[in-house]
C-alpha cells in the first residue's frame, strides 16, 4: 500500500499528493469509498479499461492518476490521463488542436481528467473536503508545461463531465468552462410505464404506443438480464452488435470483448443487458450500467433493422427497468435530440479547460464564453419543446 515518509503520524495527517501510484496499487475498497458508489468511477471499471488494453499507452491513454494520501489512507484522487489524441472524450477540441498545429505548436500530449469512452457526469476531483479538491486541481494545473520544455510538455488540462460544483471551483481557479447538453430521464415515483406515459401530451403518448405495438406485430420481444445471468454467448453477441454500430458509422470500436467480459466478472451487480429477439433469434442488444440511484445507457447495436428497435432497446426498456428498481434517473449518454421525444429532458453538462500557451488561452476562453451563451439558449428552446404534458410530479399527484 502506498506510503509517504513525510506523512504525519497524527490521526489526521496533512495529505500528500502523488502522481506515481498506479491504480493496481490502490486498495479497491479505499478507491470505491471515495467514488461514493458510482459504478462508472469504480476501481473495477477503470481496472477493466486498463487490463483489457482499451485505455492504455498503446491506444494513446497514459494513466497519470493523482492520489492524495493521509498515511496509508487514500483521501483523494483524480482519474487523469496523458493523451496523444482526442478520441473517446465526447467533449470536442479537435479545432483547438488544429489551430495549434497551424501555428506550429504542439497540442499533444495533453492531460485529461475523465472516464475513458464514457460521457457520464460525476466527480473528477474526488475527495470528501473542498480544500483537498482545490489542492488536487492546483497540482493538476502544475503539471502543465510550455512546449519549450519538451521533456515535461503538456499543452493543457481538461476535466470532462465534472459536477457543477467542481465546474464552479474550476472557474474560480481560472479555468475556462464549457457547457454541453445531454438528455436525462427523471423518476418522481412512477408506478409503471403507463404512469410515465400519462405525463406526455396526447400526440406523443399515442406515438410511443404505436412504436411499441409495431414491434409486437413484427414478432419482436425483449429480455432483460443482469450481470450474473448473462452467458458467454450473450456477451459475444452483444459485442458483435456493438461493433456493427461503429462500422455503420465508418468508425473503429474502442472497446473489446475482453473488456466487457471483465466487467461481467468484476461488477456483475451493476450491469443490465437488454436483448431483442425476432422469431426467437437475437437481433439487437443494449448494455446499461446502474447503481443504487441511476442507470447509464452505454452501448447498443443490431444485426438487422426493424423500425423502432433502437428506441425500445435503448430507452423504453431502460425506463421500465428504472421504474421497477425505483431508480431516480436514467442518463441517456451523449447527443441524440430524438431522446427528448421519449421523455428524456435536456440537462446541462460541464467541462473545464486550462491552456498553458499564453497566446492561445485568451482566444479559447472567449470561444468557451460564446459557446456557453449558445448552449444556454439551446437549453431554453429544448425545455420549451419537451413533449411532457406537465411535470411528472404533477401528473402523479393531480389536484
Amino acid at each position: 500500500m502506498p506510503h509517504s515518509a513525510t506523512a504525519s503520524s497524527s490521526s489526521a495527517p496533512e495529505p500528500v499528493i502523488r502522481d506515481d501510484v498506479p491504480l493496481a496499487a490502490i486498495p479497491p475498497e479505499q478507491w470505491n469509498a471515495l467514488a461514493s458508489g458510482q459504478p462508472l468511477l469504480s476501481h473495477a471499471y477503470f481496472s477493466a479499461l486498463h487490463a483489457s488494453g482499451c485505455a492504455s499507452p498503446r491506444t494513446g491513454w497514459h494513466p497519470r492518476f493523482l492520489t492524495a494520501w493521509r498515511g496509508d489512507l487514500l483521501a483523494g484522487a483524480v482519474p487523469m490521463y496523458g493523451k496523444t489524441h482526442s478520441y473517446g472524450e465526447y467533449v470536442f477540441d479537435w479545432a483547438w488542436a488544429d489551430a495549434f498545429a497551424r501555428h506550429g505548436r504542439a497540442y499533444y500530449p495533453k492531460l485529461l481528467a475523465a472516464i475513458p469512452f464514457t460521457p457520464a457526469m460525476g466527480p473528477r476531483l474526488i475527495a470528501h473536503d473542498a480544500e483537498l479538491r482545490r489542492r488536487l486541481l492546483e497540482r493538476a494545473k502544475g503539471m502543465l508545461q510550455p512546449a519549450s520544455n519538451e521533456a515535461a510538455h503538456h499543452s493543457s488540462l481538461h476535466l470532462n463531465f465534472l459536477t457543477r460544483d467542481e465546474a464552479l471551483l474550476c472557474g474560480r481557479e481560472g479555468l475556462s468552462l464549457r457547457q454541453g447538453v445531454q438528455f436525462h430521464w427523471h423518476n418522481p415515483g412512477y408506478r409503471d410505464f403507463a404512469d410515465f406515459l400519462a405525463a406526455f401530451n396526447h400526440d406523443r403518448r399515442k406515438r410511443i404506443n404505436q412504436e411499441r405495438r409495431k414491434l409486437q406485430v413484427a414478432d419482436v420481444r425483449f429480455e432483460r438480464k443482469t450481470g450474473r445471468e448473462i452467458s458467454a454467448a450473450e456477451w459475444s453477441f452483444f459485442h458483435r452488435c456493438y461493433v456493427n454500430t461503429y462500422r455503420a458509422h465508418r468508425s473503429t470500436p474502442y472497446l473489446t470483448l475482453a473488456f466487457f467480459e471483465q466487467l461481467g466478472s468484476s461488477m456483475p451487480d451493476n450491469l443490465l443487458l437488454v436483448l431483442g429477439y425476432r422469431h426467437h433469434l437475437p437481433i439487437c442488444a443494449a448494455l446499461d450500467i446502474f447503481g443504487e440511484e441511476a442507470l447509464w445507457g452505454r452501448y447498443w447495436g443490431a444485426i438487422d433493422f426493424v423500425s423502432g428497435l433502437h428506441f425500445e432497446a435503448c430507452y423504453y426498456q431502460a425506463i421500465e427497468f428504472c421504474i421497477e428498481r425505483r431508480l431516480a434517473r436514467f442518463e441517456g449518454g451523449a447527443q441524440g435530440l430524438h431522446k427528448l421525444a421519449r421523455g428524456l429532458l435536456a440537462t446541462p453538462t460541464w467541462s473545464a479547460h486550462a491552456i498553458a500557451d499564453a497566446d492561445f488561452a485568451p482566444a479559447i476562453a472567449a470561444f468557451c464564453a460564446r459557446e456557453r451563451s449558445d448552449v444556454a439558449h439551446t437549453l431554453e428552446e429544448l425545455e420549451a419543446a419537451a413533449p411532457l404534458r406537465r411535470f411528472a410530479s404533477e401528473a402523479l399527484n393531480p389536484e
